[in-house]
């Protein structure tokens, strides 16, 4: 079952990373104008998490098989058919639930950095 979890874990977080990475360019590109680059940044945070809300919603009713961590998963650590479905979308549903957690927190941050810099005048 850790295996599983560390599977999940490593999947959301590189799809999660290759997102970061795109905002960190969009901000980089603004980063002439401070507030405007922070508050791109939280309104593209806020995109992403809600976008791992809905994977995490849609991680219910997806075939078990056609995730990316099915496929990561050796054949001799792969649950029983019977309750595979039920073991990878728990899984996957907490795992996205968990990384929309921390995507909040840094899109509530980077907005309240835009507001700081608007509230000095920069």
């Amino acid at each position: 079952m850790e295996e599983l979890r560390r599977i999940a874990y490593h999947t959301v977080l590189r799809a999660c990373g290759f997102a970061s990475l795109a905002i960190f360019c969009v901000m980089i590109g603004l980063s002439f104008l401070p507030r405007s680059a922070f508050q791109a940044g939280g309104f593209l945070s806020l995109v992403m998490t809600l976008v791992l809300l809905l994977k995490a919603q849609e991680a219910r009713t997806k075939d078990h098989r056609k995730t990316e961590m099915w496929l990561y998963l050796r054949k001799e650590s792969r649950p029983p058919q019977a309750h595979a479905q039920r073991v990878i979308s728990t899984l996957m549903r907490e795992t996205y639930l968990t990384f929309a957690r921390w995507t909040a927190l840094v899109s509530v941050v980077m907005w309240t950095v835009a507001l700081t810099f608007s509230i000095f005048g920069l």
